[in-house]
């Protein structure tokens, strides 16, 4: 049987053999987790190419936050922020980037601009020109599980008699009208959105079974990083949450275990963190026997008595 792959553009990941680490890099200013780099590209670029140095394998640029208090950015704003950073990525980098936008447009001239994924968090509840970008553009497309548009909070929460099993429906339909629009097989990754459209305790419901959504057939990215669900469940004795930049135990916990269920991206702040925890998980899980086998180097270990 041929390696399952990834195919985002001119990439083509090999699939199963390690957890791929997506780095976040947010020209915004209003960023839930902080770190945005609105109106200073020089810093943006320094900091994903760090990123790139620390071990992400993806750099996802983003241009507006999901946060429901903000406002709505325009098309042509968020092209303004994006794009030119891409630009200077893609002249330095020899990795994947991807633009992170539910607009067609933003997608268009990200890939234009030399990113080739589109990581849309809108689950086609904006329509379908993302997916019509990648289709065009042949770029990985990310599949999010949502309930509702971005920047938009539904009066109440919805309700599940199956979390999970709803979830996988929700997502196969997804996958089929991307299909319809275009978008290659090979080229899907599908996202179970962790705090998209459910409570924290059914956010921990769907982290507890993540590796049923591996009967989707393709490759699954999460991406949980100092989200709120970690900050409540760490909440101090007050029941007041950790702030997000307290929440790096927690979103490592939760990497370690999602590489255990077989997620294959995960998208992250804290990058030289995270991919250590991932490569650590990664060594126990996907490693071969004989991959740490002792040499003359090792055995008897450094500084034993």
């Amino acid at each position: 049987m041929p390696e399952p792959f990834l195919r985002c553009g001119r990439y083509s990941l090999p699939l199963g053999g390690k957890t791929y680490v997506m780095a976040i890099v947010n020209i915004t200013d209003d960023s839930f987790a902080g770190g945005g780099f609105l109106g200073d590209h020089d810093e943006a670029l320094r900091h994903a190419l760090r990123f790139a140095e620390e071990g992400a394998d993806i750099i996802d640029v983003g241009g507006e936050s999901a946060r429901t208090e903000t406002p709505l950015v325009s098309a042509e704003e968020e092209i303004e922020r994006v794009v030119p950073l891409i630009e200077r990525l893609a002249a330095e980098i020899d990795i994947p980037i991807s633009v992170d936008s539910f607009k067609g447009e933003v997608a268009e001239a990200a890939l234009q601009a030399g990113a080739s994924i589109v990581n849309d968090i809108a689950g086609f509840t904006m329509g379908g020109g993302t997916a019509r970008a990648a289709a065009k553009h042949d770029a990985g497309f990310v599949i999010n599980y949502t309930t509702n548009p971005p920047k938009v909070r539904l009066p109440e929460p919805p309700a599940y008699n199956d979390v999970v099993g709803q979830h996988l429906d929700v997502l196969r339909e997804r996958i089929e009208r991307a299909r319809q629009l275009g978008v290659s097989e090979e080229t899907i990754i599908v996202d179970p959105g962790i705090a998209f459209g459910k409570s924290h305790d059914e956010d921990l419901e769907v982290l507890r079974h993540l590796e049923q959504f591996r009967s989707l057939g393709r490759p699954l990215l999460l991406a949980p990083s100092r989200k709120h669900v970690i900050g409540a469940v760490l909440a101090d004795e007050h029941g007041t949450a950790l702030p997000p930049e307290e929440r790096l135990e927690g979103t490592a916990a939760v990497l370690a275990l999602a590489v255990a269920h077989g997620v294959d991206i995960v998208r992250v702040h804290d990058v030289r963190e995270m991919a250590r925890v991932t490569r650590m998980a990664d060594a126990i899980v996907r490693g071969r026997r004989g991959d740490f086998a002792a040499t003359e180097e090792s055995w008897p270990w450094p500084g034993r008595r």
